[in-house]
């Protein structure tokens, strides 16, 4: 009896997803929607994104044209592949795409869309979008942690040099690595969380585990956000992975945030010191609203935008180069001739580096940190392209394919920082062609501060050092560019590489 009802159960669910997809799709067929690819019944064309979803959807670009329709199971999205149809998106459109979907990612690993990337258009962003731009991240409060960038950099140097003396190979990826979250984690928490000896009760390795698993779990294709019926059954175990995240993250949150409130207390007239003190401080006033929650939620997502993007972009112009070694002597000659050979680049130098700036650039091209921009939400009905779109429709830009535009990119497959040379073309959302951080009022807050950990940290690798391959790789062109995928996009395989000093010992030393 007990199987006959659930089989009646199953039969009715079926029947009303049936009936649901017939007049769903009867009401797109009468919208004039950009073209797409057919869709399945249920699954749509989640079959189609493969492991690689920026290049599938590069490849259905070529087909359907620039701006794209496509389904994931019973989500609506549209894709833009084109400078033209990312300027509709993000700025002639801005306001109706400036929210946010609600994920299964948002919700468990970040307090509730709580932080910045995820929280959804509304007041609650527009407070946290002023604090980042007028206190977090403004021209004076970077310049005051200059001093940090600069340590951690020297830091990295006499590490690499101590690699190099011991002849052996430098993994770069580590030392990326470190010298991002080092950065990050005393700029926002105040303190050194990879040191083992900075007095932490979380060590390094687990530190960087919950990062990496915060990374992964925020770029996964998680079934239940695109069919809610089956959401419940979390078929890929990411939901369990998502609160189990959570509980460790915000264990180690409320014992950062519990330390700053309780030194601030203690001290009279106190002055904030790094990032969670300018949010404990914020939100002393009411009218902020800032509750514990949401400065945990602002935390995380600070920690999270600076480490592995950074560290990303770095390792990629490394290996650019190593795979282009005449592009790294044309480095190695201008830096030279700016900042001489008797002391490190600083941050004043970068301006007058045009081909460093260029290799930069062209990284953030050919390797975008996250190549599907984080999904925008329309909010009501509007026109692009002259098609319609409905509200509710989520889209992706593809910045992967729009750096690879033959239409506007000479020889787009290769790597030319000397494209740049003379050009006005920035990476600050100014430019459909190149957008790293987005562009319109979802763009990255923190694009500046991103901008001079990784300038600095690459400018001081290529003038520190002269690097080559390991001798297991045989030419430059062996070199495996492979990618993987998730919120970011960093190498499948980690760069080794030998570095050699090329400026006087003392330089090296770091107390």
């Amino acid at each position: 009896m007990e199987m006959e009802i659930n089989m009646q159960l199953l039969g009715y669910f079926a029947l009303a997803m049936l009936s649901f997809y017939v007049i769903y799709k009867r009401f797109r067929r009468s919208l004039n929607l950009p073209p797409g690819p057919y869709a399945w019944p249920v699954i749509g064309h989640l079959h189609l994104l493969g492991s690689m979803p920026h290049r599938s959807l590069d490849r259905l670009s070529k087909a359907y044209g620039p701006l794209m329709s496509i389904q994931l199971g019973s989500v609506p999205f549209i894709v833009a592949s084109s400078p033209e149809m990312a300027r509709e998106i993000l700025n002639t459109n801005d306001l109706t795409f400036a929210s946010r979907p609600k994920i299964a990612a948002g919700k468990y690993t970040v307090y509730n869309y709580s932080n910045i990337t995820w929280s959804p258009y509304g007041e609650h962003w527009r407070l946290a979008r002023k604090i980042c731009l007028m206190e977090l991240f403004s021209a004076r409060r970077l310049e005051s942690f200059e001093y940090i960038r600069v340590e951690e950099v020297a830091r990295m140097m006499a590490s690499v040099f101590k690699s190099s003396a011991a002849a052996q190979p430098v993994h770069l990826r580590e030392e990326t690595s470190s010298v991002s979250n080092n950065n990050i984690s005393r700029m926002v928490l105040g303190r050194r969380y990879l040191d083992e000896n900075g007095g932490n009760k979380m060590k390094p390795h687990e530190f960087m585990e919950m990062l990496s698993e915060l990374f992964v779990l925020n770029g996964v294709f998680n079934i239940g956000d695109y069919i809610p019926a089956l959401s419940c059954l979390d078929l890929q175990g990411y939901i369990r992975r998502m609160k189990k995240l959570s509980r460790r993250f915000d264990a180690f949150l409320e014992e950062v945030v519990e330390e700053h409130d309780q030194r601030r207390k203690r001290v009279v007239n106190f002055a904030p010191t790094d990032m969670v003190d300018v949010l404990l401080q914020q939100s002393d006033d009411p009218a902020n609203n800032l509750t514990r929650e949401k400065i945990k939620a602002f935390t995380e997502d600070m920690i999270a935008a600076g480490t592995e993007t950074s560290a990303t972009l770095v390792e990629w112009a490394l290996a650019e180069l190593l795979k282009n070694p005449h592009n790294l002597a044309k480095a190695n000659e201008e830096m030279d001739r700016v900042v001489g050979k008797e002391r490190w680049v600083q941050e004043k130098d970068i301006g007058k580096m045009e081909f460093v700036q260029g290799i930069v650039k062209e990284t953030m091209r050919l390797h975008p940190v996250a190549p599907l921009l984080v999904p925008h939400l329309s909010t009501q009905h509007c026109k692009i392209g002259g098609y319609d779109i409905p509200a509710n429709t989520r889209a992706f830009v593809n910045v992967w394919t729009i750096g690879r535009d033959e239409r506007v990119w000479e020889k787009a497959e290769e790597f030319r920082p000397e494209r740049f040379e003379g050009s006005s073309l920035d990476v600050k959302g100014r430019d459909y062609e190149l957008l790293p951080f987005g562009s319109g009022r979802r763009m990255c807050p923190g694009a500046s501060l991103g901008l001079k950990v990784v300038q600095l940290g690459l400018a001081n690798l290529l003038h520190g050092f002269t690097w080559r391959l390991p001798a297991n790789i045989q030419s430059p062109q062996d070199l495996d560019m492979r990618e993987s995928f998730g919120l970011t996009t960093p190498k499948a395989e980690p760069l080794v590489a030998i570095a050699e000093p090329r400026l006087p010992a003392n330089l090296y030393c770091f107390p």
